[in-house]
């Protein structure tokens, strides 16, 4: 198949304009939000309706041309980047929030809208999408439903795939399913929308979706609490949800990530710590005031030191320096890879000493700060990627992290998704029989292997 001829194929579906072409164009869509990770599609086409990128699919699934679903681009496991060629399928004009469902509580959203967009429209209908991505700013919707993003308030509202309630799908042979909608149960086949939920665009091109709306919390209350030894704020963690304690959010962040966003935000933030955990109850008033005096006396029996955010103002600041630990990272040196293995919450200690002795043992700066609540860490490496000797020691630094959340009992990714980043280690946590089975649903639906090659489940 010539480029010439498929891309003339292209413009026909979806109309010149929307078929990029050019070098510059390209280069601009050959990565994501990753490091390492960049290789020049053919085309980037740019479609505008279900009927197209059913047009598109099938045009590719009959020269067997490689097909990768792009939004924003912020994820960070290469998943988005184009590995073997072919198009790049930008979403990005799939941008209404068609409809929301005030009886049943759901959004219907194209899946290009970004995700904060919903919050803002849905607010005032006094609803929140709960899934708070750090990227929620940037992150289109689709995105975060194939990466299975979480966020800070993963622990209380869970991840997206607790609020993905039906989806459109465009098979790789151009057919269009729906599957799930407004419906709270529904158990009438297999659970068809778990699955492309974080399949990381490799069963199936996502159009629209279904979202689960809650009310907003009526009252809040944040505070932070400062520790001197990680063991004290990995006790606080367990104490807090032994007590029956289910903060909304509930972040930690450790000494590195502590004088690097205080070196840049000068927020007051300890630097002599050796964590800090941020917390924040939320719903009902009186419910909040009681969670909040409980959440005081347990960090404060782990030897935490508590203080209450004084005002509005304050907590944001609290929380606009949470949310900067990773920009402020990334400020150390050229090369940022933010990780996200999750282990349990009892074994948090336990992980942010691995992470702290692989930074040693191998020479590498590791900043790690995370969601404690759902044991969901972000061991930031920072590095300069030209520099082939450091970056032997940075890889072997990944691999002692990730084999050893492993065999923690966790997991390789919480929220970031698997892509081409963590791939080398995803037989090591599901074993030969585990990876074979998720191969043979890829091969199901994807027999021509078109979508995402090399993905998640690598060869298939």
């Amino acid at each position: 198949m010539q480029n010439t001829q498929m891309i003339e194929e292209l413009k026909k579906i979806v109309g010149e304009e929307y078929v990029l072409t050019k070098p510059e164009d390209l280069y601009a869509y050959s990565y994501d939000a990753t490091p390492g990770h960049s290789y020049m599609p053919d085309a980037v086409v740019i479609p505008g309706t279900a009927k197209e990128v059913s047009e598109i699919l099938k045009y590719a699934n009959t020269h067997k041309i490689p097909v990768y679903t792009r939004g924003s681009g912020t994820n960070l496991s290469a998943g988005t980047a184009p590995l073997k060629g072919g198009i790049v399928l930008l979403m990005l004009r799939f941008n209404k929030i068609i409809d929301v469902d005030l009886e049943n509580l759901i959004a219907e959203v194209e899946v290009g809208v970004v995700v904060q967009d919903i919050n803002d429209h849905v607010a005032q209908f006094g609803l929140i999408y709960p899934p708070d991505p750090g990227t929620v700013k940037t992150a289109s919707l689709g995105g975060t439903i194939s990466e299975n993003a979480g966020g800070l308030r993963g622990l209380k509202y869970g991840i997206t795939k607790n609020y993905v309630q039906g989806l459109e799908v465009v098979l790789t042979n151009g057919e269009i399913i729906h599957k799930g909608g407004i419906n709270v149960k529904d158990v009438s086949c297999y659970d068809m929308t778990k699955l492309f939920t974080g399949a990381e665009g490799t069963l199936g091109v996502i159009t629209k979706a279904y979202l689960k709306l809650v009310p907003k919390p009526e009252a809040d209350k944040s505070m932070i609490a400062t520790f001197k030894t990680l063991e004290d704020a990995g006790n606080a963690v367990a104490g807090i949800i032994a007590a029956k304690i289910i903060p909304a959010t509930l972040e930690i962040l450790d000494n590195k990530t502590i004088r690097v966003v205080e070196d840049f935000m000068h927020v007051g933030l300890p630097v002599d710590a050796a964590a800090i955990l941020l917390c924040t109850v939320d719903g009902n008033p009186i419910v909040v005031e009681d969670e909040a005096k409980r959440l005081q006396e347990v960090l404060a029996a782990n030897n935490g030191e508590v203080q209450l955010a004084r005002d509005a103002a304050h907590k944001e600041q609290l929380w606009t320096a949470r949310r900067m630990a990773l920009p402020c990272l990334a400020k150390l040196r050229p090369t940022t890879f933010v990780e996200d293995a999750t282990v349990p919450r009892s074994k948090i200690p336990a992980f942010l000493a691995l992470v702290e002795k692989a930074a040693a043992d191998n020479n590498v700066t590791i900043g790690t700060f995370g969601h404690a609540g759902d044991g969901n860490m972000h061991p930031t490496i920072v590095c300069d990627i030209r520099d082939e000797e450091e970056m032997k020691r940075v890889y072997a630094a990944m691999d002692a992290m990730f084999r050893g959340a492993v065999e923690l009992g966790g997991t390789l990714s919480g929220e970031h998704g698997i892509g081409l980043g963590k791939l080398p280690w995803m037989e090591f946590q599901h074993g030969k029989a585990g990876m074979e089975a998720m191969k043979a649903i890829k091969r199901a639906l994807d027999p021509n292997l078109i979508l995402n090659p090399g993905k998640l489940l690598g060869e298939c």
